[in-house]
């Protein structure tokens, strides 16, 4: 992952994220995760999974700070932080949301179709996902991210 540290590199260069908004939005994705998983099967699961498929959607395809997760962020707890000592790359999380995209596909479909052992283990691969990044920082899907280009050679 790349990570800037100069203050006027980090201004100068668009695509890059205060690395800590993604960190509070996995762990509000752990708990929206545990509880659908504790639900399965129920309408509340379904639900809560359709909400966070939605946020993975725009994480995905308009960028980790589309997020409604990324505007709680901004709005209410970035305010009452000193900035960030360095910005990171913008397109592994991005990645990542992609990843969370897939398992959440997955567990809703299953749940709709009534596969509630293929939801729950979809939800449960999403939840450790999320858990790594949120309470140690370390982002699954980003490292897929980087070992995706290391395969396939960057430009």
């Amino acid at each position: 992952m790349t990570v800037l540290s100069s203050p006027v590199r980090r201004a100068a260069t668009p695509g890059y994220i205060d690395p800590r908004g993604p960190r509070i939005g996995a762990t509000i994705t752990t708990v929206v995760l545990f509880v659908a998983l504790v639900a399965t099967p129920s309408t509340v699961a379904i639900a809560l999974v359709a909400w966070q498929l939605l946020c993975f959607l725009l994480g995905a395809t308009r960028g980790v700070t589309a997020t409604p997760y990324a505007a709680l962020y901004r709005r209410f707890i970035r305010p009452r932080l000193a900035p960030p000592s360095e910005l990171e790359d913008a397109t592994p999380p991005r990645f990542a949301q992609g990843v969370g995209l897939a398992f959440a596909v997955v567990a809703l479909v299953a749940l709709l179709v009534g596969a509630t052992l293929v939801a729950q283990i979809a939800l449960g691969m999403a939840l450790a996902a999320a858990f790594l990044n949120a309470a140690f920082g370390f982002c699954l899907g980003c490292e897929m991210y980087l070992l995706y280009r290391r395969a396939v050679g960057t430009r």
